[in-house]
């Protein structure tokens, strides 16, 4: 990749410059409170991150929807916990936590910064699998909202990433060439491979520890972005 033919960077959201995480831990400590529901915040999150992890990757390929998604990742976490819990209660659950999550706006470290830096010498782009209603107030209540020319959404275009149409058509908003495009994210399944597919570079954000590979950069700090950019 040669920094010098870079015209355009397209970012995931969630888990990438939005910490998810620590935003959903967050609103469940203050859903479990308002609800008086006593479960130890831990106990929940031990058995919740990685459910929501395994029902999003059902969901990126289909073979689960979105109210599924967002009703048995409660439930199936509540049923493991064998805590006894009615679907009225889920149910409520499962809305106050999209409705209240966006509220937290926890970035990764340097996130702002990193974002001023580059929007001085790049075009800069979203293209997020989350939920559509959710991820602009997300991006407008943590001050993303203005750094992005353009924000591609799974539910707009129809599918996910890594789906070749939906990083065509961030492209075709964007009018740049895959040749002069580098995708930032998270996953190496649906960012990195994704946008590989399609001719665009791409730089994994791998926080989290994930298994080393050859496809692209690797990076654990937003910072290092500045190195490679």
């Amino acid at each position: 990749m040669n920094k010098k033919t870079i015209t355009d960077l397209f970012f995931d959201l969630d888990h990438t410059l939005w910490d998810f995480e620590k935003n959903s831990a967050l609103t469940f400590k203050q859903l479990l409170a308002d609800y008086n529901i006593p479960v130890a915040l831990p106990d929940f999150l031990n058995i919740y991150v990685p459910l929501n992890l395994e029902y999003w990757k059902a969901f990126r390929e289909q073979r689960m929807d979105k109210e599924t998604l967002r009703y048995r990742r409660i439930k199936d976490t509540f049923d493991r916990l064998q805590f006894s819990i009615d679907d009225e209660m889920i149910y409520t659950l499962a809305d106050a936590y999209i409705q209240n999550l966006p509220e937290h706006n926890h970035l990764f470290p340097g996130a702002i910064k990193i974002l001023d830096m580059l929007k001085e010498r790049y075009s800069l782009h979203i293209i997020t699998n989350g939920f559509r209603e959710v991820q602009r107030f997300k991006m407008r209540n943590a001050g993303l909202t203005p750094y992005f020319n353009t924000v591609t959404d799974s539910e707009s275009v129809g599918v996910k990433k890594p789906n070749p149409l939906i990083f065509k058509k961030a492209l075709t908003d964007a009018n740049c060439d895959p040749s002069g495009s580098v995708m930032i994210g998270d996953s190496h399944e649906a960012d990195i491979l994704g946008a590989l597919q399609v001719g665009m570079h791409a730089i994994h954000f791998a926080a989290a520890g994930e298994t080393p590979h050859n496809d692209c950069v690797m990076i654990d700090e937003l910072e290092k972005l500045l190195e490679i950019l």
